[in-house]
C-alpha cells in the first residue's frame, strides 16, 4: 500500500526529469541561448528598469493607480421594466444612492436594492473577460447603431436590454454608469479591468481622436472574427482525433478488463504453456482490475499538477511552450499563429496611430506565449535605447526570416503598416494549411494506435489458442 501510495509522486518526478532532459535537447545549440541577449529574470529586471526611467510608462501606471483602483460596493437588484416584467440583476457602485439613481435613469421601476454580504458570491467559470464571439458580435451591433445615428450611450442600453447572459449585462451596465458619468468610451472600458482585450482599449481611445469611432468598431469586429474562426478552425482540426483516442483507451481497458479474463480460465484448465506477450496482457489485465482506482488517482494527480504548473509557474509554462514550438507540423501551426496573430495586431494599432512602444506594450499583453513575451520585452528595451524595430527582431529564432525581411522592408519604406498586413496574411494562410496538415497526420496515426493495440491483445489471445489447438 505505501508503494501504491508513492506512485503518483514517481510519475511527477519521471515526468519533471524527462521534461528536464527534452529541454536541454531542445535547447542545445539553439539560437535562443544567444549570450548577447536577455532571459528570465534579466530580462524582467531590465524591463522594469526601462519602464521606471520612462516617463510614458510611469504616468500611464500612476494614472491606472489613482482612477481606476476605486473600491465598489456590490448591490442586488430587483426592478420591473417598461413591458411589466420582473428582472434581477447585480450592480457595482459607490453607494446605493448611486445604484438607485442609475436604474431610475435607465427607465426601470426600482421594487428592491439590497447590499450584498460578504457570503454572497457568484460562481463564474472562466477569467471574467468577454468570450471572442460575444465581443465580436457586440462590436457589430454597436457600430451599426452608431451609423445608424444613436448615441453611444442609448447604443450601450439596447446592447445591455438584447443580451441574455447575466456576466455581459452587469459588464454592459458598468459601462453604461461610467458614460453617464461623463467618462470617455475608452475610460469606461478600461475601467472594467479585464473584460475588454487591450488592443480594443487603444484603439477605441485612438478612435475618440480621430471622431471615427463606428469605422474603429466595425475594424475591432472583424479582427476578433478573425481571431475566433482560427481557433475554431484549430480547435475542429484536434477533436475527432481526441474523440478517437478516447475510443482507443475504452476500447482497450474494455478488451484488457472484461475480455482477457474470459480466456484466462480456460488457459488455465488446460494448463498451456503462455507466451510472454499473453503473460504481459494478463498481468496488465490483473493490475488495471487490482489497481483502478490508483491509475485513476494518478492520471488526475499528474493532470491537476500539469495545468496548475502550466498556469502558474512561469518557467514550466516556457519549456512547454518551447516543446510544443519544436515538435514537427503542430510546432508550425503554433508559430504561424502567433506570428498572425501578432503581426494583424500590431498593423492595425499602427494604422490607428498608436505608438510603437505602447504597440509592444499592448502586444506583449495580449500573447500568452512566453517566447514571444521575451521578444517583445527585448524589443521594448531595445526601443529605449534607440534601436531600430527591426535590429530588435533579428536572429529571433521564433520570428521567421520571412517575416523578419518584410519587417525590413517595411521600415525602411515606410510602409510598415502595409507590410505587417501582408505577414499576417501570408501566415494566416500558412497557418491553415499547417492545421490541415495536423489533422490528416492525427488521424491516421490514432487509428492505426487502435489498431496495433486491439491486434496486440488479440494476438496475445489467439497464440496460446493456437498451441492448445495443435496439442489436441
Amino acid at each position: 500500500m505505501k508503494n501504491i501510495l508513492k506512485f503518483p509522486g514517481l510519475i511527477l518526478r519521471r515526468a519533471g526529469q524527462g521534461i528536464v532532459y527534452l529541454k536541454g535537447l531542445i535547447f542545445k545549440n539553439e539560437q535562443e541561448i544567444d549570450p548577447n541577449k536577455l532571459y528570465g529574470e534579466e530580462l524582467v529586471q531590465e524591463l522594469e528598469r526601462v519602464k521606471q526611467q520612462s516617463n510614458e510608462f510611469k504616468n500611464v501606471e500612476e494614472k491606472k493607480e489613482e482612477d481606476y483602483n476605486v473600491k465598489l460596493n456590490s448591490y442586488r437588484y430587483v426592478v420591473r421594466t417598461d413591458q411589466g416584467a420582473i428582472v434581477k440583476g447585480i450592480f457595482d457602485g459607490k453607494d446605493e444612492q448611486a445604484v438607485r439613481v442609475f436604474l431610475s435613469n435607465e427607465g426601470y421601476e426600482i421594487l428592491e436594492i439590497k447590499k450584498r454580504d460578504k457570503y454572497d458570491f457568484d460562481i463564474n467559470i472562466g477569467s471574467g473577460k468577454i468570450g471572442t464571439g460575444d465581443l465580436s458580435f457586440a462590436l457589430v451591433q454597436l457600430g451599426t447603431y452608431i451609423k445608424a445615428g444613436i448615441p453611444l450611450i442609448d447604443s450601450m442600453r439596447i446592447l445591455a436590454k438584447q443580451t441574455s447572459k447575466p456576466q455581459l449585462k452587469r459588464i454592459y451596465d458598468k459601462v453604461i454608469y461610467e458614460l453617464v458619468l461623463g467618462e470617455p468610451f475608452s475610460v469606461a472600458l478600461e475601467k472594467q479591468g479585464k473584460a475588454f482585450p487591450s488592443i480594443l482599449i487603444n484603439m477605441v481611445k485612438t478612435s475618440e481622436m480621430t471622431g471615427d469611432l463606428a469605422g474603429t468598431l466595425d475594424e475591432m469586429a472583424d479582427y476578433f472574427t478573425k481571431t475566433e474562426n482560427t481557433k475554431k478552425e484549430l480547435i475542429s482540426a484536434l477533436i475527432y482525433p481526441m474523440v478517437i483516442l478516447i475510443v482507443v483507451i475504452a476500447v482497450l481497458i474494455f478488451m484488457v478488463v472484461y475480455i482477457v479474463p474470459q480466456f484466462v480460465g480456460m488457459f488455465e484448465s488446460q494448463g498451456a504453456d503462455l507466451p510472454a506477450i499473453t503473460k504481459f496482457v494478463i498481468g496488465a489485465s490483473d493490475f488495471i482490475k487490482s489497481y483502478w482506482w490508483a491509475m485513476i488517482l494518478a492520471v488526475g494527480t499528474f493532470l491537476f499538477t500539469f495545468i496548475w504548473s502550466y498556469k502558474n509557474v512561469k518557467e514550466f509554462r516556457r519549456t512547454m511552450q518551447i516543446v510544443l514550438m519544436k515538435m514537427p507540423v503542430f510546432g508550425n501551426v503554433v508559430i504561424y499563429g502567433q506570428v498572425a496573430t501578432i503581426t494583424r495586431t500590431f498593423s492595425s494599432l499602427l494604422n490607428h496611430g498608436v505608438f510603437i512602444t505602447d504597440s509592444m506594450e499592448i502586444l506583449s499583453n495580449l500573447t500568452n506565449n512566453e517566447i514571444y513575451k521575451e521578444i517583445l520585452s527585448r524589443t521594448l528595451i531595445g526601443l529605449s535605447k534607440g534601436s531600430k524595430l527591426s535590429e530588435t527582431f533579428k536572429g529571433e529564432w521564433a520570428f521567421p526570416v520571412v517575416a523578419y525581411e518584410m519587417l525590413v522592408t517595411g521600415e525602411s519604406t515606410g510602409q510598415l503598416a502595409l507590410m505587417m498586413q501582408k505577414v499576417a496574411e501570408h501566415f494566416e494562410n500558412l497557418q491553415h494549411n499547417a492545421t490541415t496538415a495536423l489533422k490528416s497526420l492525427l488521424e491516421p496515426m490514432v487509428i492505426i494506435l487502435l489498431a496495433v493495440s486491439v491486434g496486440f491483445i488479440l494476438i496475445s489471445i489467439m497464440v496460446p489458442m493456437f498451441d492448445m489447438y495443435g496439442q489436441i
